[in-house]
């Protein structure tokens, strides 16, 4: 430090702040003891890829980085500096990386490490020459008496945390036994509930079979009705196609027959004048005297004729209808069966997905809403 940063130096010694004030953490630690591991762990790399003189370069790094603020700090301020505020800097990882390259382009020569070593040994040695030999056996026995001392509290706060650590054992072991309690009584419930779970379980597949074959009865049956009700519906269906080509052919037969009639009344000279070819009466006064017994024979047989011809057309068309109306009736009753057949496979397949989730203990599951058939009117 006297070579690199002799200012620095001048500036501890007129402070009489001594090396070991704060650096002998820093070299008994490995810098773990204040700095953060990211800082920690670049130093040990170095130092299992270098050896030992990397805490020098580390050393001599953080004082070199922080020259500025030392040389302006006292006594005081300089040993809460080391304690407090140099850790912080190196917080951020970057600022730790660029410390270590700092650190690894200072020069320490081993050689001169080893030559200052020797130097010191060498005045520890005379030092101890010189000293008397009283005082170094009360320097020593001071130091057992503190040693001594040092261990008896030690001792007191082992036996201290020791008691400490019976009670608190002692607490622990009670809880773990009462909780050791209440799981056995939970256990218990826990394996009685299973019983009524699994007889309950048992109750329901015994259900769900008997549900299941009943919905396979119900599911015959109304495909049986379907099949039926589809089979009368074809046959109305064809039914009312042959009343539509029967009525056609009628009124075909209607239309020739009437023409037949007009053109026989077109020929005869007497219905000429009294009918015009649209086959509306001539209302003529002359005629009607003179024509008007055997004319009205013929008009009421031709009145019947259409009256009966109307009221067969009538009957034909309130048969179409009603055919209709049954097969909208046979329909709308074959939608509310397939909506019938549909719920109850949905209610099924529910009913055996909640007792399968009741008895595995899981939330059951909420039945689809079934949809309702539209309202048909005939």
């Amino acid at each position: 430090m006297k070579e690199q940063l002799p200012d620095l130096h001048s500036h501890f010694s007129d402070l009489n702040l001594e090396a070991h004030m704060y650096a002998s953490q820093w070299f008994l630690t490995l810098f773990t003891a204040k700095f953060p591991l990211c800082m920690v762990f670049h130093i040990i790399d170095l130092l299992l890829c270098e050896g030992l003189n990397i805490i020098f370069h580390v050393a001599l790094a953080l004082l070199k980085t922080s020259k500025e603020d030392l040389l302006q700090a006292d006594f005081e301020g300089a040993l809460k500096f080391f304690r407090v505020q140099l850790p912080k800097r190196y917080r951020a990882e970057e600022n730790a990386r660029r410390l270590m390259e700092q650190a690894c382009n200072i020069k320490v020569p081993t050689k001169k490490l080893k030559k200052y070593e020797k130097e010191y040994q060498t005045m520890r040695e005379s030092q101890l020459q010189q000293e008397d030999p009283m005082d170094r056996y009360k320097r020593e026995n001071r130091r057992l008496q503190e040693a001594s001392m040092r261990l008896e509290q030690e001792n007191d706060d082992l036996a201290h945390e020791l008691v400490t650590s019976k009670i608190a054992l002692r607490n622990d072991l009670d809880q773990a036994e009462d909780k050791a309690d209440v799981l056995n009584k939970e256990l218990l419930l826990t394996k009685q509930r299973l019983v009524e779970t699994e007889e309950e379980k048992r109750k329901q597949e015994e259900e769900t079979a008997q549900l299941k074959e009943v919905f396979r009865k119900q599911l015959e049956k109304a495909e049986y009705e379907i099949k039926k009700t589809t089979a009368i519906i074809a046959e109305y269906k064809q039914i009312c196609s042959q009343l539509s080509t029967r009525l056609e052919k009628q009124q075909a037969a209607s239309k020739e027959e009437l023409e037949v009639v007009k053109g026989k009344m077109m020929a005869c000279k007497h219905c000429s004048d009294i009918f015009s070819k649209e086959g509306a009466l001539k209302l003529a006064a002359t005629s009607r005297e003179d024509q008007g017994i055997e004319t009205d024979d013929e008009k009421d047989s031709l009145k019947k004729q259409l009256r009966e011809m109307e009221l067969e057309l009538a009957q034909t068309k309130l048969q179409l209808v009603e055919a209709k109306c049954k097969i909208q009736e046979l329909e709308h009753q074959r939608g509310a069966l397939m909506n019938e057949i549909q719920a109850a496979k949905n209610s099924w397949f529910s009913k055996t997905l909640n007792s399968i989730k009741t008895a595995t203990g899981t939330q059951p599951l909420q039945p689809a809403p079934v949809t309702q058939p539209p309202k048909e009117s005939t």
